[in-house]
């Protein structure tokens, strides 16, 4: 019997966490936008690998180089600006069949002076970090949203009962307890109509950026997500965590059209009651340790039914299922 030949796989390359920084100067009062980018290219690369040929290998430093020359005309919403550096790659350079695109986009709060806002100072927002990911495969273009770190905790109207017990379950059953989490999502964009004829939802073909080209509105659509999820996760009773996760996905898709799935993944931060009796206290739910290791870990989709979810866009995508 022969040994099967050894052959190259699936490939991407690029340059990782290119930190940018744009100020806009066009008057007194300044504008900050601060992103961490990565772009990774995919195409025909294969002599790259087999042969040491660089003649395809767009060099990471030049990738670098356009993230910074891109960003001298303005950076506009993290989805509209990956799609521009797709745009280039893919129509620049014949072997760059598609590729993937990632930015965390990061917030500056102005600093009050006397109580006015100022118009050069800032200070980092204490917030969540926006994510955006564009993924370039062929014609189409998956467009996907996002965040982590909306760390978010309702002190009553949680509990966890009615779970299977064993010879290993030590867990006391509660309908009173504190509910916490670090919600990290991510959405995807439907197609618009008239893109991509016969293609999956959420897959288009790439040649608008969004924001002003009749696409979506991805800072509007951002402000709105944020706060749909934030108004979920308070509003009703949590059975459990898995419960909440669905609520919260169900009310963003509910009311953003413009969105074909959002997915999650959520940390239980649990937070323990502290037994006080030892020094002859009571403890009615009001002392509690927050216990960062181990914990829960909450993951899922949430879909509209008989839409199909396009594979290529949550390729690479850790930690969501």
């Amino acid at each position: 019997m022969t040994e099967p030949a050894i052959v190259l796989g699936p490939n991407q390359y690029g340059k990782a966490e290119v930190r940018v920084v744009k100020v806009t100067r066009e008057t007194a009062r300044h504008e900050i936008e601060d992103l961490n980018v990565t772009s990774q290219l995919r195409g025909d690369f294969d002599r790259a690998h087999l042969a040491g040929d660089n003649s395809h290998v767009i060099a990471t430093d030049t990738q670098k180089n356009t993230v910074f020359a891109f960003a001298r005309g303005g950076i506009g919403s993290p989805e509209a600006f990956l799609l521009r550096l797709a745009e280039h790659f893919t129509s620049e350079f014949d072997w760059v069949s598609g590729g993937r695109w990632e930015a965390e986009s990061f917030a500056w709060d102005r600093i009050e002076v006397q109580g006015a806002a100022h118009d050069h100072s800032f200070v980092r927002s204490g917030r969540e970090t926006r994510t955006a990911v564009v993924v370039a495969d062929g014609a189409a273009r998956h467009v996907i949203g996002g965040l982590k770190g909306l760390t978010v905790l309702k002190t009553t109207e949680s509990g966890f009962e009615g779970f299977p017990r064993d010879q290993y379950t030590t867990l006391a059953e509660t309908s009173d307890r504190v509910l916490a989490t670090d919600v990290a999502a991510r959405w995807l964009y439907a197609r618009r109509e008239g893109e991509g004829e016969g293609e999956g939802e959420g897959e288009g073909e790439g040649e608008g950026e969004g924001d002003g080209d009749g696409g979506p509105d991805y800072d509007a659509s951002y402000e709105r997500v944020r706060a749909l999820l934030l108004e979920a996760f308070a509003q009703r009773h949590s059975p459990a965590l898995q419960a909440t996760l669905f609520e919260m996905g169900s009310r963003v898709l509910e009311e953003c059209p413009e969105i074909a799935e959002i997915r999650f993944s959520m940390p239980n931060k649990h937070h323990f009651v502290v037994d006080l009796t030892p020094f002859g206290l009571d403890n009615p739910n009001e002392v509690f340790y927050a216990a960062d290791r181990p914990y829960g870990l909450i993951e899922a989709a949430v879909t509209r039914e008989g839409v199909v979810s396009p594979a290529a866009a949550w390729e690479g995508i850790a930690g969501f299922c």
